[in-house]
């Protein structure tokens, strides 16, 4: 049977202020009718531009140049005719970004963005409700602005599923989704392979997702494959340094609290490096000379006649070479028993629907917490449950009913979920750290001087200091937010989600910083996330949201290992965990 798409020695480079830059270089791959891929690696690997390749999408103002072949069912991805190519989306392919808001019309209610997908409307109101988007009916009628970011992102997949296509390429599909909504999603993803047939192509930088549901995993790396074989294959004995790497960076319900999370350390081959040898040598524990001048492909080293990992060095060095010294152990924050944040019995409202449709929901219902100076509160909960109105509250940002929410002096400092959306495009990075300083009045030299020190802070080289955020990956911009929220120390730090989209390297990376940064400032740290792991980490405390209430509240480990709401109890069962690893 002929596979429903292949790839086949695709090289693409992008051109970008006069340089060209080569993304992908020499990629093979068969998705078979019915299969389901897991695409992993860090950011900048070439992941999404091998899912753009697939939906022939590559961005024309970055004059691709193509060689190879990209054809799904019959039609020519790489080198087609946009008409074939567009009639190729609208029948075969079914797609789900990673940032619904720009990939949903923000002019057009989410109901007929489905129905023009290709439902009916009964059945689009069916596939929001089996996404679990909470009222389906109402929300049918909605424009994208007025959904959570999760509730987005379900709509999006509504979306991609409504037309059954052969193909689904889901590029970070979970990332803005909590664990239960994103299981929903992952056996939405089986039951379209199961009843329909369908192929998925799933980029994630999770591999415990990837466990969830991928039959094989490709590793990506520098714009190729370090190892493609069957799941269980991969992730038990993982034959290239760099998958082991990444196994050992993921972050887990049974990671140690008390020390630093584990990191992949140098620097990756940038796209416009010409490649000489094997891409991870300056990462690699394992590099010797003939790393440096022979190029590896999957053959180099082949476990099993399915699974080969572009290494010139076995299986059984690979495993040795993954044992690492235990990491260094994190500072204990101080902790007083003086309030930084106390909630009293506050309520929060926002407006749905428009005309005589128009109603008023509580996002937040009454809810009311102290939290001492120097304690980290993790809130966790379901998208749409009220945990980020609840930050936002604190921060001033949405408007309070009815309640109170004091706030120690120094006031509070928020850090999104999106750096690349919060930093000013056309603002530098020393222009925005600057900005935060102008209340002081300092004098030129002196404000240099701080925001070379604020990036050292976060491991970032004073030269950054003249990029714009379009210049920098998601983890530097994600630091430069956290360099901009604490530059000015400020008694509590608000962190929404900083880690979601990040690969495992660059969120441990993040984790850690916060981490470092809350003891030596001697701030407070609000952190909610949607992962009941990074929630375990980071917290002292974990509160518990649900339909805008707090359902449970107490010891971070205490909440994991021994929750007492059945709500409580789902959100851990949800978590996707990955069995033996080596």
């Amino acid at each position: 049977m002929n596979p429903t798409a292949t790839v086949r020695d695709l090289h693409v480079s992008l051109e970008r202020d006069g340089v060209r830059s080569e993304v992908l270089r020499g990629v093979d791959l068969d998705i078979a009718r019915g299969e389901i891929v897991g695409l992993v690696g860090e950011s900048g690997s070439g992941k999404s531009m091998l899912a753009l390749s697939v939906l022939g999408l590559l961005p024309d103002a970055a004059r691709p140049h193509v060689t190879g072949e990209v054809r799904v069912l019959d039609t020519d991805m790489a080198h087609g005719t946009e008409t074939a190519r567009r009639q190729a989306r609208r029948s075969a392919l079914g797609a789900i970004f990673q940032d619904p808001m720009t990939s949903l019309n923000p002019t057009m209610r989410v109901g007929r963005q489905i129905v023009e997908a290709g439902q009916d409307r009964p059945g689009a109101i069916a596939l929001l409700g089996a996404m679990g988007v909470p009222e389906p009916e109402l929300r049918f009628r909605v424009y994208p602005h007025e959904l959570s970011g999760g509730l987005r992102q379900r709509v999006m997949a509504a979306i991609a599923m409504a037309g059954r296509p052969a193909l689904v390429v889901a590029d970070e599909p979970t990332t803005a989704l909590d664990v239960t909504v994103q299981a929903q999603l992952l056996d939405l993803l089986r039951e379209l392979r199961d009843d329909h047939g369908c192929s998925v192509l799933l980029i994630t930088h999770d591999l415990g997702v990837a466990a969830q549901i991928a039959d094989r995993i490709a590793v990506m790396y520098a714009g190729r494959f370090a190892e493609v074989g069957p799941t269980e294959q991969v992730l038990n004995q993982p034959s290239h340094p760099y998958t082991a790497g990444l196994l050992r960076s993921r972050l887990s319900l049974q990671v140690a609290k008390d020390r630093r999370l584990p990191t992949l350390t140098g620097d990756t081959l940038t796209p416009v490096e010409r490649l000489h040898g094997c891409a991870y040598r300056g990462r690699c524990p394992l590099a010797v000379a003939r790393c440096t001048t022979d190029t590896p492909d999957l053959d180099a080293s082949r476990p099993s006649a399915d699974h080969g990992a572009a290494c010139w060095f076995p299986t059984e060095d690979v495993a040795r070479s993954v044992t690492v010294a235990t990491t260094a152990p994190v500072r204990a924050a101080r902790v007083s028993d003086d309030l930084a944040v106390l909630l009293e019995d506050v309520v929060c409202t926002y407006t749905v629907g428009h005309g005589r449709r128009r109603r008023s929901v509580e996002a937040v219902r009454g809810v009311g917490f102290g939290v001492p100076a120097g304690e980290a509160l993790a809130i966790v909960g379901e998208s749409g449950s009220g945990k980020s109105t609840i930050l936002r509250a604190i921060a001033g940002l949405v408007p309070v009913r009815s309640g109170r929410i004091t706030v120690a002096a120094g006031g509070a400092q928020m850090v999104f979920q999106d750096a690349g959306s919060s930093l000013t495009p056309w603002l530098s990075v020393g222009e925005t750290l600057r900005e935060r300083l102008a209340p002081l009045r300092l004098g030129r030299a002196e404000a240099d001087r701080r925001v070379a020190a604020a990036l050292e802070a976060i491991s970032l080289p004073a030269s950054l200091a003249r990029s714009r955020p379009a210049d920098l990956s998601g983890g530097q911009r994600q630091r430069v937010a956290l360099a901009r929220a604490t530059i000015l120390r400020p008694a509590v730090l608000l962190c929404d989600e900083p880690t979601s989209a990040l690969d495992a390297s660059l969120a441990a990376t993040t984790l850690n910083l916060i981490r470092d940064m809350r003891e030596e400032l001697a701030m407070t740290v609000l952190f909610v996330t949607h992962d009941l792991a990074v929630a375990r980490l980071m917290g002292d405390r974990i509160a518990v949201v649900e339909a805008g209430r707090i359902v449970e509240l107490g010891d971070a480990d205490a909440v994991i290992g021994n929750p007492r709401e059945p709500y409580t109890r789902a959100l851990v069962a949800s978590v996707p965990e990955i069995g033996v690893v080596a």
